[in-house]
């Protein structure tokens, strides 16, 4: 804005704001005032912008006004991955694992690497827990509730990939996915989507036996993309079956 005299109060008045946003100064004054006009996310943005708003408070906006928000730019301010391992180890013994929402594994602790040791055999890219479950043998032959837990990730994964639309990672992933599994490339064409639900994982140990798992997600709030999966042993036959399928304690039964 060209500079003027000397104002009483700081800051943009009504005029400038709607100006600079690109918009009429009646339609600004209205959205101020909360009448029901038709906002787009466009409109909003631009005011958002002018107005210099953190992500925060951009987000806040877009609540007030009963928009949609556009996808705003993530914060890690509030943590450092840094001090995923340490998390993730303090929950030792219960299996822990952070993932991002395409389920690459992040962090894994050694209850959970001990676990799912034999799932993790062939080699790919980058560790995925739904990669290893389709294509893994041995994690297809140990998991007994296949039928059902592989639906279900490919229900969470098509609903976080709502946010990547166009992102190249998701996009070369998810293509290079259906092009090797007839059967993912089958499940993702029903575009169905699924909500976090806990769920008991069954799980054909080759130590142990059947040991019965109950799946906890929780978000990562600073970090909008990870995912911390926390198993639970899901009756007191599996809590009695979970420390011998330590790596340590199998080496020292043979």
């Amino acid at each position: 804005m060209p500079g003027g005299g000397r104002r009483r109060t700081p800051g943009l008045r009504r005029e400038e704001l709607a100006q600079l946003a690109g918009v009429g100064v009646t339609w600004y004054t209205w959205l101020e005032q909360g009448r029901p006009i038709n906002v787009s996310g466009q409109v909003l943005d631009a005011v958002a912008t002018t107005l210099g708003l953190t992500p925060v408070e951009r987000e806040h906006l877009y609540r007030l006004a009963e928009a949609t928000p556009m996808r705003l730019p993530r914060t890690t301010d509030c943590a450092s991955e840094a001090v995923f391992e340490e998390i993730v180890e303090a929950l030792d013994p219960l299996p822990a694992v952070i993932t991002n929402t395409r389920f690459d594994i992040v962090r894994a602790n050694r209850a959970y690497n001990d676990l799912f040791h034999d799932w993790h055999r062939l080699p790919c890219i980058h560790k995925n827990l739904l990669w290893c479950i389709i294509t893994e043998p041995t994690a297809r032959e140990q998991l007994l509730n296949y039928d059902t837990e592989v639906p279900y990730l490919v229900g969470r994964l098509r609903s976080a990939y709502g946010e990547h639309v166009g992102d190249p990672d998701w996009e070369t992933d998810l293509a290079r996915l259906r092009s090797i599994c007839p059967e993912f490339d089958l499940l993702w064409s029903k575009h169905e989507v699924a909500a976090c639900t806990p769920r008991v994982r069954r799980i054909a140990n080759p130590d142990v036996g059947e040991v019965r798992l109950t799946i906890t997600e929780l978000a990562v709030s600073a970090h909008p993309d990870l995912l911390l999966f926390i198993e639970s042993p899901a009756d007191e036959e599996t809590r009695a079956k979970l420390p011998l399928t330590r790596r340590e304690a199998t080496a020292r039964q043979v």
